[in-house]
């Protein structure tokens, strides 16, 4: 079955009911076009399309149903629950598809199950927690950290209307949570909003921050306005969702994303799989029991990414002798200079502790005398004005030579995917048209 719905208690139902009957949901992004949720349909084989008005394009096989018509439709006697099987599907999760077509991840309830758990625990949420929804049910951090968790805790959840910084902490003196999970973008918002803004946050235990790494300077600055502490962790859809978390209770150490998840295995392996000491950088893998069965319909794909259990995830980081993660940025992202390796965060996280910027993506660009070269794009906070130069002046206190960016361009907003990643394919490929075209 498949789900094009906005955050509503329709979408938790159905969810829950298809489990009950064994079916698998996956779920669609209501922004796409009808070409993306067509092609989503055919390759998961969905054979029920529920959407908000009916109107939706029809795969062969596809059935429709508008979310509305459920209430139409009347009771039925209660079917014998089924036997639980761990090894069903339960959900098929398209990746947001950066680095290609999207696929389907295909996460079981055995997953589902030990994902939850090992977000209860570390979350250390109960039944006095109250979750705050913000973040998409189309996207497996919305299902996973939002819904499953706090009530596989007895606790509650307040689903939200799609996310907005002004109206936001409204939503929180009305609602009283104690977390919520959104990505960096939406705390970069919330930080920039004028300094009169001094909401009543009492209620709030923690917010989670994930998706993307995070900038030291933005968590703090976030925490020291708004009284409630963040914490960064990280993980993708093929784990799903978690890996790592800094602790709640514990110390936790701005700049990483923290501690595996209880029944998580971390390893920083280099190109031949060898495993790199504390401190080394490489690629990230996973392992553990909420790593994915497997991408649907491609067996090579799943035998490429899954190594004798473990994931590689094609993030590049390091562990310290504690064991806490530090992302360094994605291996496709990495820019070759002149044979020198630079990952865009490093010098992403230079640019946003400038006080002007809200957010920075850095791609590299083909240049025939070093094969790439760094360029830089960057969003004003609102009310501020981006100047190049102090940018210019602040790479060269903070960064070599060659990691500096050699053009820095200000735009109002900076490409993101329907989960609120950066999107640097769409950037690199705006960029190419530009420069085509001058």
């Amino acid at each position: 079955m498949a789900l094009k719905l906005t955050n509503r208690v329709e979408f938790v139902l159905l969810l829950f009911a298809a489990w009950r009957l064994g079916a698998t949901i996956t779920p669609v992004n209501p922004s796409m076009t009808d070409v993306e949720v067509a092609r989503q349909l055919k390759d998961s084989g969905a054979r029920l399309l529920v959407v908000e008005d009916g109107q939706a394009p029809v795969a062969d096989g596809t059935a429709v149903l508008a979310v509305n018509e459920l209430r139409d439709i009347g009771a039925a006697e209660p079917d014998e629950a089924p036997l639980p099987d761990p090894s069903a599907l339960a959900l098929l999760i398209y990746t947001s598809g950066t680095t290609g077509v999207p696929k389907g991840a295909m996460l079981d309830h055995a997953n589902i199950d030990a994902m939850a758990d090992m977000g209860r625990r570390a979350l250390e949420v109960g039944p006095a927690d109250r979750c705050l929804l913000i973040l998409p049910l189309f996207h497996v951090n919305g299902i996973v950290v939002s819904i499953l968790v706090p009530l596989l805790a007895g606790a509650s959840v307040a689903i939200a209307d799609r996310f907005n910084p002004q109206t936001f902490f409204d939503v929180v003196e009305r609602e009283r949570p104690t977390f919520f999970s959104a990505v960096p973008t939406i705390y970069s918002m919330l930080a920039a909003l004028p300094d009169q803004v001094r909401p009543d946050t009492s209620s709030l235990r923690f917010g989670v921050c994930g998706a993307v790494p995070a900038s030291a300077e933005l968590l703090t600055r976030f925490e020291a306005r708004y009284g409630f502490p963040l914490v960064e962790g990280y993980g993708l859809s093929e784990g799903t969702c978690g890996s790592t978390m800094n602790p709640v209770a514990g110390p936790r150490r701005a700049g990483t994303v923290g501690l595996p998840f209880p029944g998580r295995e971390i390893r920083i392996v280099d190109a031949d799989g060898s495993e790199v000491p504390p401190g080394g950088d490489g690629e990230v893998v996973v392992r553990g029991p909420n790593v994915m069965r497997g991408c649907l319909g491609r067996p090579e794909e799943t035998a490429r990414v899954i190594v004798d259990g473990w994931l590689h995830t094609g993030d590049v980081g390091r562990l310290d002798a504690d064991g806490y993660l530090t992302l360094v940025g994605r291996s496709k992202d990495m820019i070759i200079r002149g044979g020198e390796n630079i990952y865009p965060k490093e010098i992403e996280d230079v640019l946003v502790g400038d006080p002007s910027v809200l957010e920075a993506a850095v791609i590299g660009v083909p240049d025939e005398k070093w094969g790439e070269v760094v360029v830089a794009y960057v969003q004003a906070r609102p009310g501020s004005t981006v100047d190049p130069s102090a940018l210019q002046s602040l790479c060269a206190r903070s960064l070599t030579g060659f990691k500096r960016p050699t053009a820095f361009f200000v735009v109002d907003a900076i490409a993101k995917n329907a989960v609120g990643k950066i999107d640097k394919v769409s950037l690199r490929a705006a960029h190419a048209e530009v420069s085509a075209r001058s």
